[in-house]
């Protein structure tokens, strides 16, 4: 038996499932996430916590080629968010749609008497 909050998604996602993958709303989310890793990374690598890896980050890293690099990490991030996303609410859908098969199956055997 599918539930109402089941039939909703199901609406809603048969809807929007061809666009989700353009939008900008997952894409942002996934940018905030990266960003936050980057900005972790740094407050560890300024505040010393790590001794030996303050010590060659200042002597051998350039601080555009680091802020570069936590550039292209945040934007994987929001790529791979964004993507994950997608990936479970189809996985929701295609359960919620064999449900209804299912159901549609049983009520047509049972309409025929079998």
């Amino acid at each position: 038996m599918i539930t109402d909050e089941e039939e909703k998604f199901y609406q809603y996602w048969s809807q929007t499932r061809k666009t989700y993958k353009t939008s900008l709303r997952p894409y942002l989310k996934g940018l905030s996430i990266g960003f936050a890793i980057g900005v972790g990374i740094l407050l560890t690598i300024y505040q010393g916590w790590y001794t030996r890896a303050n010590m060659q980050a200042n002597t051998v890293l350039n601080p555009y080629l680091f802020l570069l690099a936590i550039s292209i990490v945040a934007f994987f991030m929001a790529f791979i968010y964004r993507n994950y996303q997608w990936e479970q609410q189809e996985q929701r859908f295609q359960i919620i749609s064999a449900k209804k098969m299912r159901e549609e199956k049983n009520l047509s055997n049972a309409a025929l008497g079998h």
